[in-house]
């Protein structure tokens, strides 16, 4: 979901962006008109998460997933192993990707408790020769969520695709995160990563120019024609964000938006959520209905009373509420009202 202002902004500028003839979709990147924009929205990103100096900031593209390979690729730096935390379904794709660039060390999982919990920071098995350690703060399909950025050794690499810009952060905790545009920053199409300048220009031989962070930072992101127009809505994002009171105001919401929903569920006996308390999402909140067979008409309804895409993802079925950053508290309420009352008739 987008700020509908946003949407407003955008639709004025549609046609004619500030007077340049141009809609945005129609400028050359490297022209004076979409360079204005590309400048403005890294200094409102860097405003926003406050981002310490000596590190870069990139708009690329390829979505998390290409990230998966760029991590190794450019943070390994003449070593040969790296730690991964496996927590959900996303932490399994990028463990997999990094099995290819080096040897992977997998420092505790949850996977036998079907990603309900985050282990132990005390069991971790950390390699004390690993170039890094990787982990996913929010596991989207899963609903699990760390809540704080775990204390290592080595630099963290962080996909924070479905959690950036929903609370502050400290950036300087990182190595390098990065995040998929299409959750909490705009459409899908864009990724930015966010990285520390001394972990740059050591890539593995034969890395591809566009998996380079030093090659993409050093043009700006724009060693080839970027994702623009996606560049552009989430400029706009950026200033939403500020006009909103910023990302202090971000949390305040956020939190109490998953504080409504969860309470509804649990209180219900009706529904139910299976993660660890502790680590519940504030992002995605999966529950399951009492009798699987009302998860259709659950749907249904809700589609008509205007609740859409709350399908679980497909690997674990039920249900699954989005509520990102431009979902207002009264959406939560209308999907805690319609719950109860679909539970009334149903349950």
């Amino acid at each position: 979901m987008l700020p509908e202002a946003v949407l407003e902004q955008a639709r004025v500028d549609l046609l004619d962006w500030r007077g340049s003839g141009m809609s945005v979709m129609e400028m050359s990147h490297r022209g004076k008109e979409f360079v204005s924009i590309a400048e403005q929205a890294e200094a409102d990103l860097r405003e926003l998460l406050n981002i310490p100096a000596g590190y870069k900031v990139l708009f690329l593209q390829g979505g998390a997933s290409a990230q998966f390979a760029m991590v190794p690729m450019n943070l390994l730096r003449g070593k040969t192993k790296a730690d991964y935390l496996n927590t959900g379904q996303w932490s399994k794709k990028a463990i997999s990707e990094a099995k290819k660039f080096c040897q992977v060390n997998v420092v505790a999982s949850s996977e036998a408790v079907n990603f309900t919990t985050v282990p132990a920071r005390e069991s971790w098995q950390c390699d004390p020769e690993a170039a890094y350690l990787h982990y996913t703060p929010n596991e989207t399909i899963n609903g699990v969520e760390m809540h704080q950025v775990p204390e290592v050794g080595v630099p963290l690499a962080a996909d924070l695709s479905s959690t950036l810009l929903s609370r502050p952060i400290d950036v300087g905790k990182f190595g390098v995160i990065y995040a998929g545009a299409q959750k909490n920053i705009g459409p899908a199409g864009l990724t930015i990563a966010i990285v520390r300048e001394d972990l740059m220009g050591q890539t593995l031989p034969a890395t591809p120019t566009l998996l380079d962070y030093a090659a993409m930072a050093k043009e700006g992101s724009m060693y080839n024609t970027p994702p623009t127009y996606a560049w552009y809505i989430a400029g706009l994002v950026f200033q939403w964000i500020k006009a909103q009171g910023g990302l202090d105001e971000m949390a305040t919401r956020n939190q109490a938006k998953a504080e409504l929903l969860y309470r509804a569920i649990d209180k219900s006996g009706f529904y139910k959520n299976p993660v660890d308390p502790a680590y519940r999402s504030w992002m995605n909140v999966p529950f399951t209905l009492a009798d699987p067979a009302l998860d259709k008409p659950f749907l249904a309804e809700a589609k008509a009373a205007g609740l859409l895409t709350l399908a679980g993802h497909r690997s674990v079925g039920g249900m699954r509420a989005s509520i990102y950053n431009a979902m207002p508290l009264e959406g939560i309420t209308a999907l805690v009202a319609f719950m109860a009352d679909f539970q009334k008739r149903r349950g």
